[in-house]
């Protein structure tokens, strides 16, 4: 088997996603054949090379494990908290596989969360250059203006870096009233952000769809191989 960087191995064999894996070489947590690899350039043979994460023989999987499910609100998308929270991997009890959350959904939001042991698939998801379009209903404590919807649509300025153009639309008028969002960027708290901009606070965020997957497609929670290989990055199956 041809040689492979050593970031892309450890992703395909579950260990985490790309970019994490990235983290657990360069902080010196890999051997390759005895010797601790630090340099993100390294390539290995996964079939030839003995290949060990903190200690742990690296083995690769018979097949992968993806799961969707419904997050409830204050529960911490990690599968541990220093601050004794209750985590996702409270909601994975029978499932024996050593999944992890792709991307993240934050304590107060809730709804459509995925977790596997392909780090491959995690990082096709989450990159931007895959461009997958995300889906979340927003209840705000007041309108916006057109002027604010259009600063939605052409990108906002946080932390010095101007934000991807996302899709806004009020789907429900009321006095704290709902607007649907798609955006194909996932920046930290980034809604709750973009809303605070135009003097809005988020009152409620629930995410309903990523790609092709629809949150209660398949019921409230879903579990199952995917055929990873049909993918195309562009949010369709």
């Amino acid at each position: 088997m041809p040689e492979e960087r050593l970031q892309k191995i450890l992703a395909q064999a579950g260990i985490a996603s790309r970019r994490k894996a990235e983290e657990y070489i360069t902080t010196g947590r890999v051997t390759v054949n005895g010797h601790m690899v630090t340099e993100l350039g390294s390539k290995a043979d996964v079939e030839r090379d003995h290949i060990k994460v903190d200690g742990t023989l690296l083995k690769k999987p018979k097949h992968h494990v993806y799961i969707a499910l419904n997050k409830p609100r204050e529960v911490v998308t990690t599968l541990s908290d220093p601050e004794g929270r209750e985590t996702v991997k409270h909601l994975l009890r029978g499932v024996k596989e050593r999944v992890f959350p792709v991307g993240r959904l934050d304590y107060h939001s809730e709804g459509l969360l995925l977790l596997t042991t392909d780090g491959e698939f995690a990082n096709k998801l989450t990159s931007p250059a895959g461009h997958v379009e995300k889906v979340y209903l927003v209840k705000a404590n007041g309108h916006l203006s057109d002027d604010q919807l259009s600063l939605f649509m052409s990108g906002i300025a946080l932390h010095g870096r101007r934000t991807a153009p996302a899709k806004i639309k009020l789907i429900k008028d009321a006095t704290n009233p709902w607007y649907e969002v798609r955006l194909t960027e996932g920046r930290q708290n980034q809604i709750r952000l973009m809303f605070k901009h135009c003097g809005r606070l988020v009152e409620k965020l629930r995410r309903v769809q990523i790609g092709f997957l629809k949150l209660g497609q398949c019921g409230w929670a879903i579990s199952g191989i995917w055929n990873i290989p049909k993918w195309n990055g562009s949010g369709s199956c």
